[in-house]
């Protein structure tokens, strides 16, 4: 069986995390995305301890699009380096993960 992964991205903001999480979608790079809300993200970055808002998404997507979709993330997202961390569903329900790899197959155009 082909692999799936949840896809964990933080934005910088509710707005910046809709714009990625739509354009995503709809270039079917991710079966969806849910966003999670605020959250305090507390990291390291340039030397010092940092302090922000972020807005934490999970992405779903076929294994033949991850590259693609961290990519994509990467084009779209305000950060140098943002966060984009894969992990493989190892389970879950049948139909719900071949509903992930339908949505993300990559279709020929015309």
């Amino acid at each position: 069986m082909e692999k799936t992964f949840l896809v964990y991205v933080t934005a910088s903001s509710h707005e910046e995390a809709l714009v990625i999480a739509r354009k995503v979608v709809e270039e079917r790079l991710a079966a969806c995305a849910n966003l999670l809300g605020n959250m305090d993200s507390i990291y390291w970055w340039e030397d010092k301890v940092q302090q922000e808002k972020e807005v934490p998404m999970i992405m779903k997507t076929s294994g033949d699009r991850l590259d693609a979709l961290i990519g994509r993330i990467k084009e779209l997202h305000s950060y140098s380096c943002p966060c984009v961390v894969a992990v493989p569903i190892l389970g879950g329900n049948p139909d719900f993960m071949a509903w992930i790899r339908k949505e993300t197959a990559i279709r020929s155009k015309g």
